[in-house]
């Protein structure tokens, strides 16, 4: 192969080049399968040969590729936000049209910080968050975000911004308090937080129904979330929730918070609002908060240029007609617990180096330790993720490792996420090829 001029994510990890996709299955150029367990990042939700939605795009490219915003709406555009509003949470009412996820929450903190500010609060600045949290890479979002390994080198680019702890209930619930007692005694830091920065100058707290990609599939403990709206909803704070990768049917509903039983002032998705086949992303707003724009300025303050791409909306409308079509949201809702539950228990529940077992959906989590008894991390010089990764690899399976769990530099877990249309003997032979990677991977660490 000729010298790449591509930048890649790592300068000394060579990759095997995708030549296709069929169904759950990536294909390298030497022909070598590889079962999609983590969709990428949470994204590939319909697989990778949807005839369904790439005739979309073509059929959307054929009529119309571009038209910029801030001269015309498109047909694709209007239908993909009635769809999503028509079920959306709560008074959900407005639909902002991104490419992805840190975009989606660079126009979520923006949008609230106008908000304050048309209603007369200038003084509301103050943004609250969640520590291990994940909210994209853009400096707003990597500012909102409360993972220490990837904010340290960026720290003096990024805003000020407020972090309490996160539910995590593994690591930090203590010993005989209950779910619920814990759930309200995290939730009361938002409280704590809010009165020491003073409550009117706090414009929205901000964090994942289900923590994806730093925690590992985390999440709340019953009547955590509901504790938070009451909170918000006490100071006027507005509530962002980040379904960039939990939302979109991955945890069993199609907006991850309907578990909770909360609705948001604004919503974040991405990732499988397109599942691969097109970069998009969306933030939802209430009809308060437009309507607070719309009577006021009239403007929102914010905007790139591909906003509300025609094509990414044709596809990303697509996306949402299979998993209707096809009651995949319900599907997945109901193998989350008989399939992926059961299967992730049966081959690591009693592993020696797994320590929790987590999710919803298809989404889960499985936390990596040292000693199960004290839930002991192992020692970061390890390398245990970027060694699961690779193992993983080679057993044909392409999983979501991770590193620094419990702080940004201790812990590890990996994150599993198929594809919707995945079978149970799909499933169970990626358990099978992970069982085998930790079997790789752990004696030589432990």
């Amino acid at each position: 192969m000729a010298a790449s001029h591509v930048f890649p994510r790592n300068c000394h990890a060579p990759l095997p080049v995708a030549t296709s996709g069929e169904g759950c299955f990536l294909i390298d150029a030497t022909g070598k399968r590889y079962f999609d367990g983590s969709g990428g990042a949470a994204v590939s939700c319909l697989g990778h040969s949807n005839q369904r939605v790439t005739d979309a795009i073509k059929a959307q490219l054929d009529q119309l590729a571009f038209a910029h915003t801030g001269f015309f709406t498109s047909d694709p555009a209007e239908a993909l936000a009635d769809f999503l509003i028509a079920r959306a949470p709560g008074d959900l009412d407005r639909v902002y049209l991104v490419s992805g996820g840190s975009e989606a929450t660079e126009a979520a903190i923006k949008l609230a910080r106008q908000y304050h500010v048309e209603r007369g609060e200038p003084q509301r600045r103050h943004l609250i968050a969640r520590r291990q949290s994940y909210h994209g890479n853009t400096l707003g979002a990597l500012a909102a975000g409360g993972n220490a390994w990837r904010r340290a080198q960026f720290a003096p680019l990024l805003t000020d911004m407020h972090h309490i702890a996160p539910c995590y209930e593994y690591a930090e619930r203590a010993e005989g308090e209950t779910l619920e007692a814990y759930g309200q005694r995290t939730a009361d830091e938002l409280e704590e937080t809010i009165q020491r920065l003073g409550p009117d100058t706090v414009m929205a707290f901000i964090a994942e129904p289900v923590v994806g990609a730093t925690l590992g599939a985390v999440p709340a403990v019953p009547g955590y979330f509901k504790r938070i709206r009451e909170i918000c909803d006490r100071h006027g704070v507005l509530l962002i929730l980040d379904e960039v990768m939990c939302g979109m049917g991955r945890t069993g509903h199609l907006f991850a918070c309907d578990a909770d039983g909360v609705a948001p002032d604004i919503l974040c998705i991405a990732k499988g609002l397109g599942a691969g086949y097109q970069p998009i992303g969306a933030m939802l707003a209430s009809r308060r908060i437009y309507d607070t724009i719309a009577d006021g300025s009239g403007f929102f303050q914010h905007g790139h240029t591909y906003v509300g791409h025609p094509v990414a909306a044709a596809a990303g409308l697509a996306v949402l007609q299979e998993m209707a079509d096809h009651d995949l949201v319900a599907r997945v809702n109901r193998m989350g617990q008989s399939v992926m539950q059961e299967g992730l228990t049966r081959h690591f529940g009693q592993h020696p180096h797994v320590g929790d077992i987590r999710g919803r959906g298809f989404f889960w989590g499985v936390e990596l330790v040292a000693d199960r008894a004290s839930k002991t991390p192992f020692d970061p010089a390890l390398g245990v993720a970027g060694k699961l990764k690779r193992a993983a690899m080679d057993e044909g399976l392409i999983c979501y490792p991770m590193a620094g769990t419990r702080d940004g530099q201790q812990g590890d877990h990996v994150l599993l996420a198929p594809p919707f249309i995945a079978t149970e003997d799909e499933l169970e032979m990626a358990f099978a090829a992970l069982s085998r990677a930790l079997d790789r991977v752990l004696p030589a660490t432990a």
